[in-house]
């Protein structure tokens, strides 16, 4: 008899019910495991046809000439096959075996992308270091706090659209901007004052949400940690070159990754504000404006960009995903 049955019947026995036998280990986790499964199934099937469906045409579209005449017999006929040409027609900046003359879509791919990564670099520069002092000032005890967080959020909640027409009507050349400085500056008019008005309307609207994340990182430092230092002699700077950044870092990258992916498809902001013209024409623009001439060459524009914001997404979370990562095991590690 096994030791099983015999316990069974020590337990038939003494009138007690049979104890139940555990699950083991692995079977809960492949419960479990199902289960998690079975819940995100429908969100996952909703990714797929939002998501995944028009990316996957975009491509295939992309591969695909646009229809209109044959230069040859003026006749119109549909587009066909047309392999890697619509990709470099952007790239490369050729048509066909002609060079593209100035002016026309295929020679400002280079340009858009340059004026999107200097909106990138420069909005999100600026936004951190702004985000990080209104942090630093709402994360202190002080009387009226709470409505001060409350009207942070009011540049944030405005819809794009109404603050790039706000900005609009400032940078006018009889606009506030002019008046406050007492200047005389088209500022839409040429091409740095149009980057500029750019920064300054984007900043002014997300910086905010950047200043959010990050005082959502600050809630959750001990406040004992920074009396700790200030009983060790360490002054304000040492503290948050010490304290404060390392264990506001996840917050502060999440913050960083968000608005540097939204940067880099911006479109109706510096389209509202300028209308993509004197070198604010970013990527998002350049697409919109080609979709009336071909929506094939769109779509093989729009794959470039998706796989450039893809690219450096990717980037960033693999190279500071992974500082972060060891930072953490390092002062586990020192913990210990």
């Amino acid at each position: 008899m096994t030791a099983t049955s015999e316990a069974g019947t020590r337990d038939a026995e003494s009138g007690e019910p049979p104890k139940r036998r555990r699950r083991g280990r692995p079977e809960l986790d492949a419960a479990r495991s199902r289960l998690g499964l079975y819940l995100i199934a429908p969100a996952i099937v909703m990714l797929l046809i939002v998501i995944g469906y028009p990316v996957v045409r975009a491509i295939i579209m992309s591969f695909q000439k646009d229809a209109g005449l044959d230069p040859q017999t003026g006749l119109f006929v549909e587009g066909g096959f047309a392999g890697f040409s619509n990709y470099t027609h952007w790239i490369f900046q050729r048509c066909g075996d002609i060079k593209c003359p100035p002016g026309t879509l295929g020679s400002q791919f280079w340009p858009s992308m340059g004026a999107t990564i200097f909106f990138t670099v420069a909005s999100v520069t600026i936004e951190v270091v702004l985000g990080m002092w209104m942090a630093l000032v709402m994360s202190r005890a002080f009387k009226g706090r709470g409505l001060m967080r409350a009207s942070v959020l009011v540049p944030w909640s405005i819809p794009t659209a109404v603050t790039a027409k706000l900005w609009f009507f400032i940078f006018a050349f009889d606009g506030i901007a002019n008046s406050l400085l007492h200047t005389e500056i088209l500022w839409t008019g040429s091409e740095w004052p149009a980057r500029f008005a750019v920064v300054v309307a984007d900043v002014w609207k997300t910086t905010p949400f950047i200043a959010l994340l990050i005082l959502a990182g600050l809630q959750i430092i001990p406040e004992d940690v920074y009396e700790a230092a200030k009983m060790d002699g360490a002054t304000a700077w040492q503290r948050f070159t010490k304290i404060t950044l390392p264990l506001v870092k996840p917050a502060l990258l999440v913050a960083i990754l968000f608005r540097t992916l939204d940067v880099l498809r911006i479109f109706d902001l510096p389209y509202i504000l300028t209308g993509g013209a004197n070198g604010t024409s970013t990527l998002s623009i350049l697409v919109v404006n080609q979709i009336r001439q071909g929506f094939n060459s769109a779509a093989a524009l729009s794959t470039i960009t998706f796989l450039f914001i893809f690219l450096v997404a990717f980037l960033f979370v693999k190279l500071l995903g992974a500082n972060v990562v060891q930072t953490q095991q390092s002062q586990q590690k020192g913990a210990r």
